[in-house]
């Protein structure tokens, strides 16, 4: 919501340059807040620096991580909180509006994470057929208003299973369902 608040400000006051870059993780509904105002969206993976490189590929001047990290790069080259925070409050003070007003041109998707453990070293569980069959299923019934995210952790044994969608609980079901088919494998 920081990002969507930024980007739209720097719309209004004609100084936003290009799109916004969010990471596999950012919230569909900025996604579709940002597409309803004409600025373009892209992802990078998750991380400040894949985030930063797709900017720079870009040339485009925002980028922000569900973390919180906002890179404001006519401010500085990293995620700086305090800058971002200042960001907020000026557009809070030019258009004389609530925190909660401001954001009233996003709606957040319910977004479900589940974290799966697996044992190392048996196999990639992301390329069992099972787990496939299930992700496709799910896929196919969100359609365009939904997605799915499987990825492993960087860090542990982890499938990290995330479901985004209209309804959070259909979206908490489906999570389930694939998180189900990740741990029988």
């Amino acid at each position: 919501q920081i990002m969507y608040i930024i980007a739209r400000e720097g719309l209004r006051q004609g100084q936003l340059r290009g799109g916004a870059v969010g990471t596999l993780m950012s919230n569909m509904g900025l996604e579709l807040a940002l597409k309803q105002l004409g600025i373009p969206f892209a992802r990078a993976k998750v991380g400040d620096r894949y985030v930063l490189e797709k900017m720079q590929e870009k040339g485009w001047r925002i980028g922000a991580e569900n973390s919180g990290h906002v890179i404001l790069l006519d401010k500085t080259t990293t995620g700086d909180g305090i800058v971002a925070g200042l960001q907020v409050l000026a557009a809070m003070a030019r258009n004389h509006m609530s925190l909660h007003d401001l954001c009233s041109g996003m709606k957040m998707f319910p977004q479900i994470l589940v974290n799966v453990r697996y044992t190392a070293g048996s196999g990639d569980p992301l390329e069992h057929e099972s787990v496939k069959a299930v992700t496709a299923e799910v896929e196919a019934a969100l359609g365009s208003r939904g997605r799915v995210l499987l990825r492993k952790s960087g860090t542990e044994p982890l499938i990290r299973v995330m479901v985004e969608g209209e309804d959070e609980a259909q979206v908490t079901e489906f999570a389930h369902r694939i998180a189900d088919a990740v741990k029988a494998v």
